[in-house]
């Protein structure tokens, strides 16, 4: 009968409306900006939100430890998903990549929700592994069992997904309780397999990524012979950001000097919202963005920390942790720091998936949230 018990008695106390202000605040302001970016997403993205709320309020009255207990189902469904996307005919094909099955009013990307359901698994399998979670049979079992999506990622050329799947792996295994010896031998296999990744790509006759791909990482470390192409979007996207100095341009402005107005920038709405963000709105207003989002990933840490059970901390730090893998990955590509890549910010990038996956996201960790250690 545990599997009919869909919720419990809460305490409205319990009910973390910090959060809730800190996500809705950078939801609106995430509206703004996609308005002043392109104005004819700004009314789905509205529509979107009202459902994203409505979704996060009624998963976060749902038991999570009830989602959790269909853990492998999750898991089946989020490789299903993957699976799905790269049948031709059913995924969608943009810019060379099939990441999007067409769903009539919106295009659905599945690893967006794949990156959620991978959390709730997780968390729920270290925690039945907790007393072996160190075991080389439980580590093996988990590096298969993140490979399968990883590669169903990688296929639908979405590499830079594929990078941030991974390193959500790796802090869920580490938040589980996974040994500093193992963590510390992985680190020093990774740090110089990187580079000599790295190495390698760059050549020539690479066959590791794709020409695409390849032309990226060589704009990034040599940005001045690309100017014109591979490097021509982050160029331009660092030369608004600075454009934009103290208090940015204003939104909606006519501005002729604006890197937006110039249509410099493709799909601002989406992967380089934060350059119209800074643009637009100046330093101030990239420093609002970075705090409201660095306020929820501490919110979501400090809910976990006083979480009833494992289950329950894991999926509060794997949230605020994908949160914050993607908010750094889509500002480092929008100044330069990373190789352009496309993954979106998170509550303020155009994309329906996206907003309500992290909503679904946010409505577990209030879950997690009424149900804390205190009343064990």
């Amino acid at each position: 009968m545990k599997f009919l018990k869909i919720t419990k008695p809460y305490h409205l106390k319990d009910y973390k409306f910090t959060l809730i202000i800190l996500v809705m605040a950078i939801s609106f302001l995430g509206v703004l900006v996609i308005g002043s970016a392109n104005e004819s997403y700004q009314g789905k993205q509205i529509i979107g939100l009202v459902a994203a709320v409505i979704l996060m309020v009624v998963v976060s009255v749902i038991d999570y430890v009830w989602i959790a207990n269909f853990y492998w189902i999750l898991y089946i469904l989020s490789v299903g998903m993957l699976a799905i996307v790269l049948i031709p005919g059913v995924g969608e094909v943009v810019n060379g990549a099939r990441r999007w099955i067409n769903l009539g009013f919106t295009n659905f990307q599945p690893s967006e929700l794949a990156k959620i359901f991978l959390i709730i698994f997780f968390a729920k399998f270290i925690m039945v592994h907790e007393e072996d979670l160190s075991s080389k049979r439980t580590i093996l079992k988990a590096v298969i069992l993140i490979v399968i999506p990883l590669v169903l990622i990688y296929e639908e050329s979405n590499l830079s997904t594929t990078i941030c799947t991974a390193a959500l792996f790796c802090v869920l295994m580490y938040v589980g309780g996974l040994s500093y010896r193992f963590i510390g031998i992985v680190l020093l296999v990774t740090v110089p397999t990187a580079i000599i990744l790295l190495s390698l790509i760059v050549q020539p006759d690479q066959k590791i990524l794709d020409d695409y791909q390849q032309k990226r990482i060589l704009a990034w470390l040599n940005p001045e012979e690309y100017a014109s192409d591979e490097a021509y979007q982050q160029n331009n996207s660092v030369m608004a950001i600075g454009s934009g100095q103290l208090t940015g341009k204003g939104l909606n402005n006519n501005t002729t000097t604006s890197v937006k107005n110039g249509n410099f920038i493709l799909e601002p709405q989406t992967d380089f919202i934060f350059a119209i963000v800074g643009e637009e709105l100046g330093f101030v207003g990239c420093c609002i963005v970075i705090v409201l989002l660095l306020l929820i990933v501490i919110q979501c840490i400090v809910i976990g920390i006083r979480a009833q059970d494992t289950t329950g901390r894991i999926i509060c730090c794997g949230v605020g942790s994908l949160i914050g893998i993607q908010t750094f990955i889509n500002i480092a590509v929008a100044t330069q720091i990373f190789p352009n890549t496309g993954i979106p910010l998170p509550f303020v990038s155009y994309g329906l998936t996206s907003l309500w996956s992290m909503y679904l996201g946010i409505g577990i960790v209030l879950n997690v949230g009424l149900q804390p250690k205190k009343y064990q």
